[in-house]
C-alpha cells in the first residue's frame, strides 16, 4: 500500500449525488433571481461549500442571498436525496477491499454533516463510516479550495499529510488536497479530465473498479 490514509470525497465519489444537487442548486438560485443553468452550477460550485455560494453571488449580483436559503435548499436536496439518490457504481466494492486490506480510509465532504449521513443512510454507506471517520466543512473554519478540511481529517485520524491520498472529482478539492500537501487522484466521472489535471491532478480514473490499483 503506497499509502497510510485513503481520504474519500462524498458527493459524486461515493455517493452519486452531484447531478441532483446541481439540479436543486440552479434551479432555486434562478427561482430567486440569479439565473443559473445546471452546467453553471456544475462550474461554480461543485465541490464546494455552501458559503461559496453566497460569497460568489453577492460579487456578482450586490444581493445576498435570504437568510433562510441554507435551509431550503438542504431540504430540497434532502427530500431528492430520499426519493432518487444512489451509491456510485462500485464505491461499496473499492471499501469493502480496503477493509479487507487493513487499508484505513474516512470521508471529508463540503457538505453538512447531516447531508453527509442521509445520503450515507440512503445508499448504504453508513456501513462503512462511523461516525469518527466523517469530516465536514463545518468542522474547519474554511472549505475547499483551502487545505483546511483535509489537514483536519488526517490530524484526527493520526496520519501525517505526506502520507496521505486523497480520491476527489472537483478541481476545487483537487486544489485543496494539493494545498495540504496529500498526493490526489481525480476522479473523472462527473468532471473532464482536463479540468482536474488542470487543477494539479497527476492521476485520474474513470470507474471505480480502476481505484484499487492506484492506491498499490
Amino acid at each position: 500500500m503506497l499509502y497510510d490514509l485513503v481520504i474519500f470525497d462524498n458527493d459524486g465519489v461515493l455517493v452519486d449525488s452531484e447531478p441532483l444537487s446541481n439540479r436543486i442548486l440552479a434551479g432555486y438560485l434562478t427561482e430567486l433571481g440569479h439565473p443559473t443553468s445546471y452546467e453553471d452550477s456544475l462550474r461554480d460550485y461543485m465541490g464546494a461549500a455552501v458559503h461559496r455560494v453566497h460569497d460568489m453571488v453577492l460579487e456578482r449580483s450586490g444581493r445576498r442571498l435570504p437568510e433562510d436559503f441554507d435551509e431550503v435548499l438542504h431540504a430540497r436536496v434532502f427530500a431528492a436525496f430520499e426519493q432518487e439518490l444512489e451509491p456510485v457504481a462500485g464505491a461499496a466494492e473499492v471499501l469493502g477491499k480496503l477493509t479487507g486490506d487493513g487499508v484505513p480510509f474516512c470521508v471529508a465532504s463540503s457538505g453538512s454533516h447531516d447531508r453527509i449521513r442521509v445520503g450515507h443512510r440512503k445508499t448504504g454507506m453508513d456501513k462503512w463510516f462511523e461516525d469518527d471517520r466523517i469530516f465536514s466543512a463545518q468542522d474547519v473554519g474554511r472549505g475547499k479550495p483551502a487545505p483546511d478540511l483535509f489537514l483536519h481529517a488526517a490530524e484526527r485520524m493520526g496520519v501525517p499529510a505526506q502520507r496521505c491520498v486523497v480520491v476527489e472529482d472537483s478541481p476545487l478539492g483537487v486544489e485543496a488536497a494539493l494545498a495540504a500537501g496529500m498526493e490526489v487522484i481525480g476522479f473523472t466521472a462527473m468532471t473532464p479530465l482536463e479540468r482536474l489535471t488542470a487543477s494539479g491532478a497527476r492521476t485520474t480514473f474513470a470507474e471505480m473498479v480502476q481505484l484499487p490499483a492506484l492506491l498499490g
